[in-house]
């Protein structure tokens, strides 16, 4: 809906949006797309032109999936049937599967879409805005229901609440506090291939366990190109560079020039970090939700930025700081009960990967109910967490290897 339709803010000439919602990538476009569809007045920020690039593998597992909006049509550019397991080049196995594990997008593409279904819903969108800062209290802020967005040409956009989806550098998690337990540096290439080279990997991935402690590549087809990457612990950058450089040359990949090269920072939040503060919500990287071990972000994003979206709605209809600091407890637990739990399996698993790599290798593929696991994962049959909580040989596994790595 149009910024004219809003109302306006008692002497303040500016409208008054109910939802303003900053970044417009799958954390942003869900909670817009959530509080649109609520039939508030929602203004989505984003400061590139879209569609715009994003270093990620474009991986849609199951829980991505299951937490688009109704009627999405996902741009798949593969559908994931196999996956090659190495450790640092070596040691390679592949194990396949009848029923597609997951499947592959290109980001522009995703993001865009997604985009376009929070406008379809009845949220509006301005690109090339940057946001510089949020205020909560001083002259530009006309009453306590209101919080000023203020982009970096001065201009004040205000809203009854706001939801930062402004990615891992997010300035909207600084309000927030948010507070980071983990941080890693991804790096990737987009490699166009010739029609041979791309049959070989079609419906294949590889996930190579790689030579630093936690790190990890991978290879994901998409038509007539490859996306290489490999993370690492941030503060490994050299390192972590010819982890990739080896990495594309064991592939046979060096001789063909990458369309794209990018590198990117992922950031965990610590278990305290707020995920609020007044009437402004963090979501996806903004608030450091991703998975510790695999960095797998995408589901994180869509899941906390549906549940963003819908509780500033609630927000935005509360009338004093009482009520609106009551939604944001309940959208923090929502968070933590769901996602939260996921993240600290995810941290027990990035510890034992890290000193025991060559077990979780040796794991998944050469024990059946280990690739099976995996393989429900993806598929969004079950968690992380679920596995560890359902199935008692696992949890007892997992709580053995702790004892063992802590003693």
């Amino acid at each position: 809906m149009s910024s004219e339709n809003a109302d306006a803010g008692n002497e303040h000439s500016a409208p008054v949006w109910d939802v303003v919602v900053v970044g417009a990538g799958p954390a942003g476009a869900s909670a817009a797309y959530a509080a649109a569809v609520a039939g508030r007045r929602v203004l989505l920020l984003e400061k590139a032109e879209l569609p715009r690039y994003k270093t990620c593998g474009g991986g849609i597992i199951g829980p991505s999936r299951d937490a688009l909006p109704p009627g999405f049509e996902l741009p798949l550019q593969d559908r994931v049937h196999a996956v090659s397991f190495s450790m640092n080049g070596r040691f390679t196995r592949t194990r396949r599967s009848r029923r597609m594990l997951f499947g592959l997008v290109n980001r522009p593409e995703f993001d865009a879409a997604l985009v376009e279904h929070a406008q379809k819903a009845g949220a509006e969108l301005r690109t090339g805005a940057t946001v510089s800062r949020v205020e909560q209290h001083g002259t530009a802020v006309p009453d306590r229901r209101t919080v000023a967005v203020v982009l970096a040409d001065g201009e004040v956009v205000l809203a009854r609440a706001v939801v930062g989806a402004d990615g891992s550098a997010s300035r909207i998690g600084a309000h927030v506090g948010v507070k980071l337990d983990q941080v890693d540096l991804g790096l990737e290439a987009e490699i166009p291939v010739p029609p041979t080279v791309a049959e070989d990997w079609a419906g294949r991935v590889l996930i190579d366990w790689g030579p630093m402690p936690g790190s990890y590549g991978w290879v994901f087809p998409k038509g007539d190109t490859l996306t290489v990457g490999v993370i690492s612990a941030r503060g490994e950058g050299g390192a972590t560079k010819r982890y990739l450089e080896d990495f594309i040359a064991r592939l046979g990949l060096a001789g063909f020039e990458p369309a794209l090269s990018s590198g990117h920072l992922t950031r965990c939040r610590s278990d305290d970090s707020p995920l609020s503060r007044g009437r402004v919500l963090v979501c996806g990287d903004a608030a450091g939700l991703l998975e510790p071990w695999t960095r797998e972000g995408i589901s994180y994003a869509l899941r906390s930025g549906r549940l963003a979206g819908e509780w500033a709605v609630r927000i935005a209809e509360s009338h004093d700081a009482v009520d609106a600091r009551r939604q944001a407890l309940n959208y923090a637990f929502a968070i933590k009960s769901g996602l939260g739990v996921e993240m600290a399996v995810g941290r027990r698993m990035l510890t034992l990967f890290e000193r025991r790599p060559g077990l979780l290798h040796a794991a998944i593929t050469g024990f059946r109910p280990a690739w099976h696991a995996f393989a429900d994962i993806t598929r969004g049959v079950t968690t992380l967490a679920g596995i560890i909580r359902s199935h008692g040989v696992a949890r007892r596994a997992l709580d053995a290897l702790d004892r063992r790595i802590e003693g």
